[in-house]
């Protein structure tokens, strides 16, 4: 656990003073300790040792190993111990944690590695590349693993599409190559046999755009050998395990052991691999880089062909050459081949010659002899099929667009020293002597080379460079080892035993210290220590021809696959010598090497605890030699002494200007100095101390990786605080646009929808043909014609309620609907108007009555409804009442009277929606069919004493109106809107579009006029009313009842109010003169000088109190007592029973 501080807020900080100062005399508070960070098990970065020596990092590794930590530092490389066993680590939700992390916030990991590489290249726009280097089991080929795993999640680009497809596919490249190139060893289950150079391309956002796999060195020997317990590569194993029956039966595919190839090692099984779970894998991988199935056919013939090849066996015939003890086998296997038995056992029997005078021999081969053609044909095919699987991975990755930089991960297999050393393990160990100069070169030479040309203050560092070992092996002039070999087979090229002999004399005419013959052997001091050589065989191996008669076999095949792995055609007259195996590996070394000088490197040094991949045992003398080998210890030494960063002055003002308010304005650089000058500015104004950093002269150095991480965080920062400031202004355009866009929406909706009113209250002024006088309240400004004002036709409220009430078909829509009243015919007693609902729709009249039903609920009735084409007429009167009759002509229903104060409205809307034309009749009187058939004639009488007509006796009275001849008033202007304060000041002007300004005051705090008395001041301010009764306010106002006749309570004077409440009766209380003992349980106890209260009194002058009659000051109920009243004066006396007196 660390020490850190508790967080203090600001006002704090600010009360103590700031923060810097004690002066204040504030004493800091206590440190806590931080139970969440993990406690560190040694330490995580090397150049924090003590002291620096190998045994002292080997301790350190080996405290990490046991605490199940097994990544540190050096610096920015990596040290990666093999736990040979799953942690944990490599999660989704660990991946997470280290996304878009510095390596110093991060506890050391591969995932550190890989977001480093991925920044840098984003960041810097430089190539870079993963090198991994260690001995075989060490874990490299999981590391690289990994690297692409945290690559393909951090790299965006989404879930679909060409970006995601590339993810994939490079992610599906390892089950794919690891089957075919992967195999069980006696130090590791899942040995890389291969090396393999991925190189993912990215586009300027940082997203892979394809991808490309460079292959070296594959062990081809292992298709045909194997030591006891090892195992052929895993693709046999999967494909004899998990092959379908089409397979079974097309390729004649059976167990593993039934084949040679793949059960001489005796070792069918290994613990933790599962061969029919990895061959799904494998078929999957396949789909997914897209190899179509009868590419995937064309694999499978081929791997089948290689074991039955093996399948081939010979014996002496009687002239003690090879003959085929099985033909079975040489006629399947031809069949895979697709060429004649004939012709496939003559090119493994026979051996064709070509001395130097031209002349071609073909010679029989013995037993020995037949049954290395045979390997070779196997070792050719798997070789050739690995490459073409390679390539066509390749094309499936090919860039879909432009590349800007790549990253690099080269996993190789690494250092080998076994009893027997050939021509396979100095290859590998040559790699690897490149890879170790390409770290010598790039972190301990060239630093110090650096150093010195930039004048730097450096103490320098020894250290071995193994460049000497590199030219030992691959010089031409003085020939190298390569070379060597060469030469010996141009000499004796028809015998191999006398190719060795001239090679092995040529090892001994060499002058290298780290190169010592031995009897038929030669010793090589390489970086990870000595290695003997076996020269038997050896030239041969690098000669690496495949025998004319096997090419020929090729090119006589029927199988195009067969061409496409094999396709230079055999020129029997080209004697000219080929390429040797040796040249091709020193060719891709230099090659990959220039590959990886062009790149920024990181390191990943892994290191092997054990040889019996334990995952609790910790080999102490095995891992130092390791450490030792890879020089981890001058890293250590050089990275302490060195500058974690370098960067030219040009380039690192680039990348840095924006950190001094001197050399950058808004982002634009405006330093006019030289660019030293302005690196010295930028460290100045971002306050790096000057021990942290040294000028050179052409570059800037700074010199611990936090100082680095500091800038970068602030460089950070600063777009991040630009970023913010956009979006603010953005935000604030949007908000502008979005009000701006608002008030016009409303200006436009005002005028248009307004038209639209206006036109229809025009329409209703024509409509009474100006025969009819108007109520003041008709013909205000504000008046507007909306139809529907019970929401018949809205989707939800108290309107869907009448709607389905009234049954109304989905295509009836409601034009009208109010409230109104319609004079009812009582028997035997005078008419009278009562409530209801007015409808029209596009095609009826409804009359609807809400009733009471049986659950007190209220009901909606259609009590009339009628076709619109059916009103013949519509009568009315000259005067301002509201009343109208319909003329229907029923012969079964009277006309309906009707009162409704939107009349006007509703005859508009009816003239509208009624086929035959509207036929109002405005006279005198209002005429309907009381009864069918039987006109009446209603009088409408100017003698109404109050403000509201009424119908009484057969007449309607009413008061005189407006002119009939009146029209609407213009349009009240509405209130002035406040402009909000996103508009305030800026295009819009304040008030609205029409430029008013806006007189709305603004609320401020009240303040007292000079002289004003505090009365006056103190007042109290009307607040306004709350949003629940003010809503309820304006939805009173907006849907009226639209009935005059009952509603003179809602406009009538206010009552009396109330008669004050009377005063409240005096309470008797009474003072306790005496003591009282209750003597049983009901009985209360009083004592002297409590006050009681006398609560009701008895007719026969005595007061009984029984409980709660008499209460005391406390919560005591009292006995039963009966007292007598005794009145002197002014005070009231009481006796009673007992020894006890009231006052």
């Amino acid at each position: 656990m660390g020490i850190t501080r508790r967080a203090k807020d600001k006002a704090a900080r600010a009360e103590r003073g700031g923060g810097g100062g004690q002066s204040g005399g504030a004493k800091p508070k206590k440190a806590t300790f931080d139970t969440t960070k993990k406690k560190e098990i040694g330490v995580s970065d090397l150049t924090l040792l003590r002291t620096v020596s190998n045994e002292a990092i080997n301790e350190n590794l080996k405290k990490r190993f046991e605490g199940a930590e097994i990544y540190t530092y050096i610096g920015h490389v990596l040290v990666s111990v093999n736990p040979f066993r799953d942690l944990g680590i490599y999660t989704d939700q660990v991946l997470d944690s280290y996304r878009g992390k510095n390596r110093l916030e991060m506890p050391p990991h591969v995932f550190a590695i890989a977001e480093s590489a991925y920044y840098n290249m984003k960041a810097y726009k430089e190539n870079q590349c993963v090198i991994i280097s260690g001995e075989s089991g060490a874990g490299k080929t999981e590391a690289a693993k990994r690297i692409m795993q945290y690559i393909a999640n951090v790299s965006g680009g989404g879930e679909t599409g060409d970006i995601q497809q590339i993810k994939d596919m490079v992610l599906a490249t390892n089950p794919l190559l690891e089957s075919f190139g992967n195999a069980k060893t006696l130090r590791n289950n899942n040995s890389s046999r291969f090396g393999k150079y991925l190189q993912i391309h990215f586009n300027a956002q940082g997203e892979p755009v394809g991808a490309d796999i460079t292959n070296y060195l594959l062990e081809k020997s292992r298709v045909v050998g194997q030591i006891t317990n090892e195992r052929n590569f895993h693709i046999f194993y999967q494909f004899t395990k998990g092959a379908s029956q089409q397979y079974r039966e097309t390729f004649g595919i059976q167990k593993p052991e039934t084949y040679i190839y793949t059960s001489k090692s005796k070792c069918l099984n290994v613990d933790g691999i599962d061969d029919l779970a990895e061959y799904q894998d494998t078929l999957n991988a396949m789909k997914v880089i897209g190899l179509t199935q009868a590419e995937q056919d064309n694999i499978f013939r081929m791997l089948a062909a290689i074991l039955w090849t093996g399948n081939l066996v010979f014996r002496e015939d009687d002239d003690g050459y090879a003959a085929v003890s099985d033909q079975s086998v040489v006629d399947f296997l031809a069949y895979l081949l697709e060429v004649d038995s004939a012709s496939l056992v003559h090119a493994i029997t026979i051996r064709v010659l070509t001395p130097r005078n031209g002349e071609v021999i073909e010679s029989p081969a013995n037993v020995a002899q037949a049954t290395a053609t045979r390997d070779a044909l196997a070792k050719a095919i798997y070789y050739n099929l690995f490459d073409w699987i390679v390539e066509r991975i390749n094309q499936s990755l090919r860039a879909r667009q432009a590349a800007a930089n790549s990253i690099g991960i080269l996993d190789i297999y690494g250092f080998e020293i076994f009893e027997k050393n050939s021509f396979e393990q100095l290859c590998i160990n040559y790699v690897n002597e490149k890879l170790q100069q390409i770290f010598i070169q790039l972190t301990l030479k060239a630093e110090q080379e650096e150093y010195a040309r930039e004048q730097i203050k450096w103490t320098p560092i020894s250290y071995f460079d193994n460049k000497i070992v590199c030219d030992l092996i691959e010089s031409i002039r003085p020939p190298g080892i390569f070379s060597a070999m060469k030469d010996a087979t141009k000499t004796a090229h028809a015998d191999p035993a006398a190719c060795d002999r001239t090679f092995m004399q040529g090892i001994n005419g060499m002058s290298n210290p780290h190169l010592t013959p031995r009897q038929g052997n030669f010793i090589i001091k390489h970086y990870a220590g000595d290695v003997t050589y076996t020269v038997d065989g050896i030239t041969d191996k690098n000669k690496d021809q495949l025998l004319k008669g096997l090419l020929n076999l090729f090119q006589g095949s029927q199988n195009k696959f067969l061409h496409t792995i094999f396709p230079h055609q055999v020129d029997q007259d080209n004697r000219k010598q080929p390429p040797s195996a040796g040249d091709r590996i020193r060719t891709s070394a230099n090659a990959l090497v220039e590959t990886l000088m062009k790149c920024q490197p990181s390191y990943i040094r892994t290191i092997k605890p054990n040889e019996n991949k334990s995952p609790s045992e910790y080999n102490v003398p095995n891992v130092l030699h390791q450490i030792k080998y890879l020089g981890l210890q001058e890293n250590v030494r050089i990275r302490r002494a060195g500058f974690a960063y370098r960067q030219s002055f040009e380039k690192f003002v680039d990348r840095f200007f924006l950190l001094s308010p001197a050399t950058s304005y808004a982002g634009e650089y405006t330093w006019q100095g030289s660019y030293e000058a302005a690196v010295k500015q930028i460290l100045k104004d971002t306050s790096i101390p000057q021990e942290e950093w040294q000028l050179g002269v052409t570059k800037a150095f700074i010199k611990s990786p936090e100082t680095l991480f500091a800038l970068e965080h602030m460089r950070d920062r600063y777009w991040h605080n630009m970023a913010t400031r956009i979006q603010r202004m953005w935000r604030a355009y949007l908000a502008y646009r979005a009000e701006s866009a608002t008030r016009i929406q409303r200006f436009w909706r005002k005028k248009r929808t307004g038209a639209e009113y206006l036109q229809l209250r025009d329409e209703g002024h024509r409509v009474l043909q100006g025969r009819k006088e108007r109520r003041r309240m008709s013909i205000l400004g504000s008046r507007r014609f909306l139809g529907d004002y019970l929401g018949i036709n809205a989707s939800a409220g108290p309107g869907v309620q009448l709607r389905n009430g009234m049954q109304l078909g989905s295509n009836e829509r409601a034009v009208f609907s109010c409230r109104g009243e319609i004079l009812e015919a009582k028997f035997g007693r005078s008419s009278k108007p009562s409530p209801r609902i007015f409808v029209v729709t596009n095609s009826k009249y409804y009359i609807v009555a809400q009733v009471m039903g049986q659950n007190h609920q209220v009901q909606v009735v259609v009590e009339r409804s009628f076709p619109i084409g059916a009103i013949k007429f519509v009568s009315t009167s000259t005067a301002r009442d509201d009343w109208f009759s319909l003329g229907v002509g029923s012969q079964q229903e009277a006309d309906p009277l009707l009162n409704c104060v939107l009349k006007t409205e509703m005859f508009t809307q009816m003239k509208r929606v009624m086929p035959g034309g509207f036929n109002l009749k405005i006279g005198d009187t209002i005429e309907y069919a009381k009864k069918p058939g039987k006109m009446q004639i209603v009088k409408v009488l100017k003698d109404s004493p109050s403000p509201h007509d009424f119908y009484k006796s057969g007449a309607v009275h009413t008061q005189p109106g407006e002119p009939p001849s009146s029209v609407s008033r213009p349009t009240p202007k509405g209130k002035p809107v406040p402009p909000r304060p996103i508009t305030r000041g800026k295009l819009i002007k304040p008030g609205g579009p029409n430029g008013r300004p806006s007189r709305v005051p603004v609320n401020r705090t009240p303040q007292a006029r000079p002289g004003a008395s505090a009365a006056a001041s103190s007042r109290p301010v009307p607040q306004p009313q709350p949003a629940a009764a003010a809503a309820a306010a304006a939805v009173t106002a907006t849907i009226p009842s639209h009935t005059r006749n009952q509603s003179n309570s809602s406009v009538r004077a206010p009552p009396p109010p109330p008669p004050a409440a009377p005063p409240a009766k005096p309470k008797i209380m009474a003072k306790v003169l005496y003591d009282f003992a209750g003597q049983r349980d009901n009985e209360l106890p009083i004592h002297a000088g409590e006050v009681i209260e006398i609560v009701q009194k008895e007719n026969n002058g005595k007061l009984c109190s029984n409980p709660p009659l008499l209460r005391l000051s406390s919560p005591i109920m009292l006995t039963t007592l009966c007292l007598t009243r005794l009145v002197v004066g002014e005070d009231t006396w009481w006796t009673g029973l007992g020894s006890g007196g009231l006052r």
